[in-house]
Parts: C-alpha cells; sequence; structure tokens
C-alpha cells in the first residue's frame, strides 16, 4: 500500500507538469492570474507604475502566458513614459501574435494539445489576445510612435488596428454562430448555465460585439487628417460614428468632413439624423483659419475577471448524470462612473464624451466565447472523472481521496486578460485661434491649467490618463 500511495501522489503531481511544464506554469495552474496581479494594479492606481511592472509575475518566453505579460509591462511602460521599452514590449507582442495566426486556426481541440490542458485547467492553454485588446495594442504603439514625432510610423499602426477590426467583422458571426450551436454534452444545455451563470448585462450594455473598438478608429481618423488623407479620416470617422452614434464630437467631424469632400449623398441623410446644433455648422465655419486640440481622456483601470463556481448536471461515459462544480470566469456586473473632463472657452462649457467602454468590450467577448469554455471544461471533468475511477480501482479509498484532492485543486477558472488597461475613454475636441491658449479644464475632481500652442490648420492632441489621483498627460503637435 506505502508503494501505491508513493506512486498515485507521484502520478498526480507529475500530471500537470508533464509537456515541459515549467514552474511558472505549474503557479498558473494552481493560483488565479487576476490575483496575481492585485499588487500590481495597486501600484498602478497609485501611479507607481515602475513598482507595478516590477510586481509583474515573471515568465519565460515559453510559457503560454508570456505575451500577455508582456502587454501589461508595455502598457505601464507608456504610462511611465517609457515610450522606446514600451514600443519594443508591444513590437515583440505583435510579432507572437503575427506568428501564432501563422499557425492553425483556434479550434475546440486546441484546448488539448497536450496533456496538462486536459487535465488541469484553461491557464495550461497558450493566451490568445483578444481583438479588442489586439487593436488597443495597435494604438498605443502608435501614440509610442508620435512621442518621435513619426506620424508615418503611427499610420502604420492605426492601419493594423483597423485591419484587427475589419477581419474580425469578416469571420465573426459564423464562428460566434458555431460556437453557440456545438454539441456540449449530453443532456446538457446552455440553459442550465444561464441559471447559474452571473449576469453580466450591465456590464456589456449597448456593445455588439466584442472586438469593434471606436477609439481606434477615431485615433485612425485624426492621424489621416493630420497627414493630410481626409477620404480616409473620413471613412474611420464614419466607422466609429456607426459604433458610438450619439457622440457628438463624432457627428461634427462626420458632418464637418462630409461637406468639405462634398458627399452630397450622406449629407442629406446626415441632415435628417443629426442636430440642428450640428448641421448649422458649415465646413469652412468649422474650420476656417483656426487649429484643432482634440483631448483623449482614459479613465480608470479595467475590471478584472474573477471566478465563479458552479454546479451543473452532466453524463458520465456510463450515462450517469452527476452534478459537477466547475470554475468559469466572469466579470462583476457593473460599470464605474466617471465625471468627464470639462472645460470653459470664450464663454462656452464643453464636456468629453465616451467613446469606448473597454470593461464592455471585454465582458462582450467572454459572453461570446463561453460557449467554448464550458465545452472544454465539460471535456475535461469526463477526462479527470475517469482517471478518479482508475485510480479509485486501483488504490481503493487512498487513491480516491488523492484524484478528488487533486480535482478540487486543478478546478481554476481562466480569469486571464489584459488588466492595465483604462476602463473607460472619453474624447472632446473644439476650435481654437493659432497661438499659445492656457485653458482651464476640471477633470476627476481636479482643476488644472494647460498650455497649448496651436498652428493654423493643425491638430494638437492632448492624452490625458485618470487613475485614482493620477493625473498624466501627453501632447503632440501633429
Amino acid at each position: 500500500m506505502h508503494n501505491f500511495f508513493h506512486k498515485t501522489s507521484l502520478l498526480l503531481v507529475v500530471i500537470p507538469l508533464l509537456s515541459g511544464c515549467s514552474a511558472s506554469l505549474f503557479t498558473d495552474l494552481f493560483s488565479n492570474y487576476s490575483q496575481q496581479m492585485s499588487g500590481v494594479k495597486q501600484a498602478q492606481q497609485q501611479g507607481n507604475f515602475q513598482q507595478a511592472i516590477s510586481l509583474i509575475p515573471k515568465r519565460s518566453s515559453n510559457n503560454g502566458s508570456y505575451s500577455l505579460g508582456l502587454l501589461e509591462k508595455a502598457r505601464l511602460e507608456y504610462l511611465a513614459n517609457n515610450n522606446k521599452q514600451s514600443r519594443q514590449d508591444f513590437a515583440q507582442t505583435y510579432q507572437l501574435v503575427q506568428q501564432s495566426q501563422q499557425g492553425a486556426k483556434i479550434e475546440l481541440s486546441r484546448g488539448f494539445e497536450n496533456i496538462a490542458a486536459v487535465m488541469s485547467n484553461d491557464n495550461a492553454i497558450r493566451y490568445d489576445i483578444p481583438l479588442y485588446e489586439q487593436s488597443m495594442l495597435h494604438s498605443y504603439q502608435a501614440l509610442n510612435y508620435l512621442t518621435q514625432q513619426d506620424l508615418s510610423g503611427a499610420l502604420v499602426e492605426v492601419r493594423r488596428a483597423n485591419l484587427v477590426q475589419e477581419s474580425a467583422l469578416k469571420a465573426n458571426a459564423n464562428s460566434i454562430y458555431a460556437s453557440q450551436q456545438s454539441s456540449i454534452a449530453k443532456g446538457f444545455s446552455m440553459d442550465s448555465l444561464s441559471e447559474q451563470y452571473p449576469s453580466m448585462s450591465r456590464a456589456i450594455g449597448k456593445v455588439k460585439n466584442g472586438f469593434q473598438n471606436a477609439y481606434t478608429f477615431y485615433l485612425s481618423g485624426l492621424l489621416y487628417e493630420a497627414a493630410n488623407q481626409k477620404n480616409d479620416a473620413y471613412i474611420d470617422y464614419k466607422k466609429a460614428l456607426e459604433i458610438y452614434p450619439d457622440n457628438r464630437y463624432l457627428q461634427q467631424d462626420v458632418w464637418r468632413l462630409a461637406n468639405t469632400l462634398r458627399m452630397t449623398n450622406d449629407i442629406s441623410l446626415f441632415r435628417k439624423s443629426f442636430s440642428r446644433e450640428i448641421t448649422k455648422k458649415s465646413a469652412n465655419a468649422s474650420n476656417n483659419n483656426q487649429g484643432q486640440v482634440v483631448f483623449i481622456i482614459e479613465n480608470g483601470i479595467v475590471g478584472a475577471k474573477q471566478q465563479s463556481s458552479l454546479s451543473l448536471p452532466i453524463y458520465t461515459s456510463h450515462d450517469d448524470m452527476r452534478f459537477y462544480s466547475i470554475a468559469l470566469p466572469s466579470y462583476q456586473n457593473q460599470l464605474s462612473v466617471y465625471s468627464p473632463l470639462s472645460l470653459t472657452y470664450q464663454g462656452k462649457s464643453y464636456q468629453a464624451e465616451e467613446i469606448v467602454r473597454l470593461q464592455s468590450l471585454a465582458a462582450k467577448q467572454l459572453q461570446d466565447q463561453l460557449p467554448i469554455i464550458v465545452t472544454r471544461q465539460i471535456v475535461r471533468i469526463l477526462a479527470k472523472e475517469e482517471m478518479r475511477q482508475k485510480l479509485t480501482k486501483k488504490g481503493g479509498d487512498v487513491g480516491n481521496i488523492l484524484a478528488n484532492l487533486y480535482n478540487i485543486a486543478s478546478e481554476k477558472a481562466d480569469t486571464r486578460s489584459w488588466s492595465t488597461l483604462p476602463d473607460s475613454i472619453h474624447i472632446l475636441r473644439l476650435n481654437l485661434s493659432p497661438g499659445t491658449h492656457t485653458l482651464n479644464i476640471h477633470l476627476n475632481g481636479v482643476s488644472q491649467q494647460i498650455d497649448l500652442s496651436i498652428n493654423q490648420n493643425k491638430l494638437t492632441l492632448v492624452t490625458l490618463t485618470t487613475i485614482g489621483t493620477y493625473v498624466g498627460k501627453s501632447i503632440f503637435n501633429l
């Protein structure tokens, strides 16, 4: 019995370490990613970005979460104004995305490429960067290029961001339908899941999918305008408007360029849908010998995934229906409220408006992937049950106890996501006469002054980041 106990214990320890599993992966399998990142996010919340970087868990390049670690680090380097290092980390991440896309398409069987994934949990699977995170990768990389006054490099990045969304639009409908229609397991339906799984309806809000990002289209439009590529700018402003149709600044930009480019049919349509306040402004009146300032304001930090435990009825391979406890990722069903940036200029008040809620994109992306996640979980449960029965048959109570202990310890939801992203992004745009201006802005409960140099018919971009009491800014004369 002692010999069997030794062998069984060894087997249960070795299983998740197979396929070259490293110490960092072993940690990932049995601990929660959101918990691993709690210290990082706490330091970020306090504006201590270098400390946050030092707290990111170290992973080798062959670790399945390596690309995610690069994203976290690149974002924090960006916040710390270490733009050169941030650019290098984002570039390396993009190379890893490219290498991944050159391989096979993501399929259900992808999760079972090695024994560790089948016999442990989804944390053993390589982290595939979601589409909304890919578009943000390129958006930050574009801003990194702007710090070097490299507009052409920035344009390359926004084109890549747009390509991510355009490709996703073509592929998404069929893939989501297929995942939702797949046969998960005998006697199981998604209805039984919805009765227990936490609702994310308020977190998702009105977003239609988890990858269309109006902010990346808007940033693209700004950079195309700065490069005097008005047709391209108009196309991307319209795409942003389709996603956020009530944003008045998007309406103003689309209306202005529609008139500048003499888009007669569009002008007729927009005249019916836009308010009189928007349409009474002609293209010339809104841009006559003036410059423009655009504020992009990042608010807060996106919420982390959490683990939810559910008890679901599942049929075993012996046609026995049993209730099994499974762990699934979810998001809290709430959205934070932010006071938008406001300023007063020449007796008029202006207020920033939201252009993307990354928390909603993250929740929607998780909701769309849920059928596939559940399928992997059920297959994994059945595999573990087979292992438990075999160990019980060979080792009696000892084998049964050890198998159950392992199953409990390894039942962890995959809570990985790019967790240092902002929660919400707002925009504000207004025309200013050429020259030096001091603007009084009110943001995050604090009033401050910003000095700007405005050039005729040129764009000045101001990016602001608010996290807790921290407020950081960058100014770009494009």
